[in-house]
């Protein structure tokens, strides 16, 4: 039987990832299975991780708002290096300066990676030459081998399992002249087994989705519905 995200990943739980865990680690885990998402930022020792600090709880109403899940309506911020990032559904990476992993932290994110995690990555300089990205890329490199970052089909499931994109969401920052000066008209990914385990992202949304939840209601259109897409995808593919 073929298994989403989620059930894989809570399969660990309860196999040997689990039992590698110290037990209070196991048991703050096992409170937490009432809730069907929660959202997990990773801290990592050689960047600004701590970007956007507004986004996750915006992400976190839309949600409520449009789905049925059971969300945890707190952020959790987790260091890579932490065991307890290989259990979160959904994992978000993001900055603007150098990211290079200590021996632990590549560790976790290949493991996590390789088994049926998803992470979530956004370069908040949306700038494809900036210290982010050619840092970042070079360490999935790294870690998956050269060409692992794939342009993302137009048609990709991402782009209407929730709600219906028939192109990407461009985004206020690339428009307004900032970073490499481009509109970036696709996606990156790193798809394991049929499946994105890591979304790549140039286009800064958390910058676009850092503001008020309650402040949603004066935009014309909802910019963090493609937000709700991406969680979905998360957990149902």
């Amino acid at each position: 039987m073929s298994l989403t995200r989620k059930q894989f990943l809570h399969s660990l739980l309860l196999g040997s990832c689990a039992a590698a865990l110290p037990l209070g680690l196991r048991a703050q885990n096992a409170a937490r299975e009432h809730y069907d998402f929660y959202f997990t930022r990773l801290m990592y020792e050689s960047g600004d991780w701590d970007v956007d600090q507004r986004m996750p709880s915006n992400v976190l109403n839309s949600l409520v708002e449009y789905t049925n899940l059971k969300v945890d309506p707190s952020e959790r911020i987790v260091p890579l290096a932490d065991p307890e990032m290989l259990l979160a559904p959904f994992c978000y990476l993001a900055g603007h300066k150098l990211v290079e992993f200590t021996e632990a932290e590549a560790r976790n994110f290949r493991d996590y990676v390789n088994r049926g995690g998803f992470v979530f990555v956004d370069d908040c300089n949306h700038d494809i030459d900036g210290l982010f990205a050619k840092s970042f890329e070079a360490q999935m490199v790294k870690l998956f081998g050269e060409d692992c970052l794939q342009k993302l089909p137009d048609n990709h499931d991402l782009y209407h399992c929730f709600f219906q994109f028939d192109e990407l969401p461009v985004t206020s920052f690339e428009l307004n002249g900032w970073g490499d000066d481009l509109v970036h008209d696709y996606l990156k990914a790193i798809v394991i087994d049929g499946r994105i385990a890591v979304l790549y992202s140039n286009k800064d949304f958390g910058c676009e989705w850092d503001y008020d939840y309650r402040n949603k209601r004066w935009l014309a259109i909802d910019n963090t519905k493609f937000a709700v897409n991406i969680v979905i995808y998360a957990l149902t593919s």
